[in-house]
């Protein structure tokens, strides 16, 4: 199982990969805002976990196993984001809080969230009936 620090990292090369086509340690390292080298030693443990092929001063790719981990990794982010905004977190909290919770969660915690996101937006009414009870509640 990848450490909380693994799965940001895979997370952030899977980003990238997808936006860029390639993930170099320079853009891993502004990314995540730590040093190059810092990068460095995750990457060649990633590599030696079969998350992804490591070649110094070649650059790096993400295996099969390391892009269903990003894939998932990202949903999970985004499902989050998702699931705080229906139940009227500030948006300028959202990053934060998903960043603080999204690796104490176990995947059936994650699963049944998405399950009440499901809900929420089967139904835009359902999320307007929310709104109403937290402002009944705040007044």
């Amino acid at each position: 199982m990848p450490t909380p620090s693994m799965e940001d990292y895979i997370e952030q090369i899977y980003l990238l990969t997808e936006q860029k086509g390639y993930a170099r340690v320079s853009d891993i390292a502004e990314s995540l805002s730590v040093h190059p080298s810092s990068v460095t030693k995750m990457v060649q443990k990633l590599d030696k976990d079969e998350f992804l092929i490591y070649e110094k001063y070649r650059g790096l790719v993400l295996t099969a196993k390391g892009k269903k981990l990003g894939k998932r990794l990202v949903e999970r982010h985004e499902l989050l984001e998702q699931f705080l905004r229906i139940i009227g977190v500030k948006e300028e909290n959202i990053y934060g809080d998903v960043e603080g919770i999204e690796h104490h969660l176990s995947w059936n915690s994650i699963d049944r969230i998405g399950d009440l996101v499901q809900y929420f937006e089967e139904n835009k009414q359902r999320v307007e009936e929310l709104k109403q009870v937290q402002d009944d509640n705040n007044n």
